[in-house]
């Protein structure tokens, strides 16, 4: 009998997942990962606690242990703060502070969950981990491969396409063929304490907070000019050049005849963001980019596959073309908006992942993006 350990987060998801592998005959163990603690990390908002008598992660564990009791199966439990800290957190920070936008969610499947926690389970005698991702793998040929999840709506494959193969390989994903509420149903079902748990959502360290006030715990907040890049005039004032993203529709606090806006630009050394009208978006549009720090899942064979620029974003036609082993170009004549360095390309042939990489630069017609709206900002 294959065993197995679990990654039993405290939500629906994982219990349920706990309970597929069981039923399907694995000898099934459950671990809580403890990757945060907002304690250790001087983690407030302003002069405010968390405001809540129990840290929410403390929380998710006591509901992880009711969950792991219910279904008659041990729960481990690990700790990884200094690991999370060090190999997801600060480059968080590090990123935000020149200007750009990272997805810590990727950066932790790829050395948590899917690297310590892996090991974790190497060395306590599991041959598989297991995770509640909705996501499928699929053994052909006697080999692995991947793809989008049967509920497209919770599909997270875009989340793990910085994972080693290796490590996916000897993942199991309970929840890929079946959709949200068949897991609601299955959990009302075994009457767990978690089945009409919320999701979780926004960035794991950070979950249901306001994301401003807790990211100025880290960077202080220095307020500057909002300046309408059309008009060259100051419409406002920012709390802080490292808050916004590019793409961002709201939360600028401006508006007027040419409103609403889009964030356009962002000048971190002068501290000035730069927005544009919706009637001139212009500024937001690439049509190629430079891709770094590639993982591979599986090359592709052709030039021509699909790419996701964010989370909830549909797939886009583009081609690529390597550079070396882990830097390459990606073209999209059709050009698409909001492309934003420090974000991530995840890559797809149809409903297959095959990788993906930190978006590094972003051009028009061959020339840097941000240089163009510079020369258009400072008027040359």
């Amino acid at each position: 009998m294959l065993k197995v350990l679990v990654g039993l987060s405290g939500g629906v998801d994982s219990a349920v997942a706990a309970y597929l592998l069981k039923q399907a005959g694995y000898d099934v163990t459950c671990c809580f990962m403890r990757n945060w603690d907002s304690a250790l990390n001087n983690d407030t908002l302003g002069n405010d606690t968390l405001g809540n008598d129990i840290c929410p992660q403390e929380e998710d564990y006591n509901d992880a242990k009711a969950v792991a009791e219910t279904l008659g199966m041990k729960l481990l439990r690990s700790d990884y703060i200094e690991e999370y800290w060090n190999s997801v957190f600060r480059n968080f920070i590090d990123e935000y502070e020149k200007g750009r936008t990272p997805n810590p969610d990727i950066l932790c499947n790829k050395y948590i969950k899917f690297d310590h926690f892996l090991n974790f389970a190497k060395n306590n005698g599991f041959e598989k981990i297991a995770t509640g991702h909705y996501f499928r793998s699929v053994k052909e040929n006697n080999e692995f491969r991947y793809y989008k999840a049967h509920d497209r709506n919770k599909d997270q494959s875009y989340f793990l396409a910085q994972v080693d193969k290796n490590a996916l390989d000897q993942s199991i994903f309970p929840l890929g063929d079946i959709d949200k509420d068949e897991v609601r149903r299955i959990a009302h079902e075994l009457d767990l304490n978690v089945a009409d748990k919320k999701d979780s959502t926004g960035i794991c360290f950070i979950g249901e907070r306001d994301f401003r006030r807790f990211l100025m715990n880290y960077i202080p907040m220095k307020k500057g000019k909002i300046v309408d890049i059309d008009t060259k005039e100051v419409i406002g004032e920012h709390e802080g050049v490292y808050y916004y993203t590019i793409g961002q529709r709201k939360g600028f606090g401006v508006g007027g005849n040419r409103g609403p806006y889009y964030c356009a630009g962002k000048d971190v050394k002068k501290n000035v963001l730069y927005l544009t009208s919706v009637q001139n978006e212009d500024y937001l549009y690439s049509d190629s980019c430079l891709i770094e720090d590639i993982n591979w899942i599986r090359k592709p064979e052709s030039e021509n596959i699909q790419c996701k620029f964010r989370y909830r974003q549909q797939d886009n036609e583009v081609r690529i073309e390597m550079l070396d082993e882990t830097r390459a170009m990606l073209y999209y004549p059709q050009k698409i908006k909001a492309v934003t360095p420090g974000q991530q390309a995840v890559f797809y042939l149809d409903d297959e992942l095959l990788g993906g990489g930190v978006i590094e630069n972003t051009y028009i017609q061959n020339e840097d993006l941000n240089l163009k709206l510079m020369e258009r900002i400072n008027g040359d």
